[in-house]
């Protein structure tokens, strides 16, 4: 959601608004290269969840970039959605977490959860909501340098 870490990875992202997706949930249980917990959304097995995200827009020539960047094919698979936003429903996609990918209890590194609240922040997501984010627990990168450089990226 944090523009600056998208522009990163797709230079043409442009945030067209907030949009909420009902019957999927967040979870921070998708495991990433580093064994670190990434997010993702799941579709809820109780009724009246809710996911709350922004819609991007970006230039077809990078999509590929983008499935790159974000592991389709290597953790994550592309899921067609059409999420709610200024009460109309949005063709969009999302990028789930394979099922192979899922483990309950990854620790999440504080420098990923500061990308994902920021996001929120910047796009003015409720303020109950980001709480929620906030909740999360986070540990710090046992890699030093790894967390240098990914705030470097875009906390500048």
């Amino acid at each position: 959601m944090y523009t600056p870490r998208l522009r990163f990875r797709v230079r043409s992202a442009r945030p067209i608004g907030v949009a909420k997706l009902e019957g999927f949930q967040l979870q921070w249980n998708k495991r990433s290269k580093d064994g670190s917990g990434k997010c993702g959304i799941l579709a809820a097995s109780n009724s009246g969840a809710t996911v709350i995200g922004v819609i991007f827009q970006i230039d077809p020539s990078e999509k590929k970039l983008l499935d790159r960047a974000e592991g389709v094919g290597a953790g994550y698979f592309e899921l067609p959605i059409a999420p709610t936003m200024n009460e109309a429903e949005v063709a969009a996609f999302t990028y789930i977490p394979d099922q192979a990918f899922r483990k309950d209890g990854l620790a999440v590194y504080g420098w990923y959860k500061d990308f994902v609240i920021a996001g929120a922040r910047e796009h003015c997501l409720p303020e109950n909501y980001i709480a929620i984010l906030e909740k999360q627990d986070s540990i710090a990168d046992p890699n030093l340098a790894r967390d240098t450089e990914e705030r470097r990226k875009v906390f500048l």
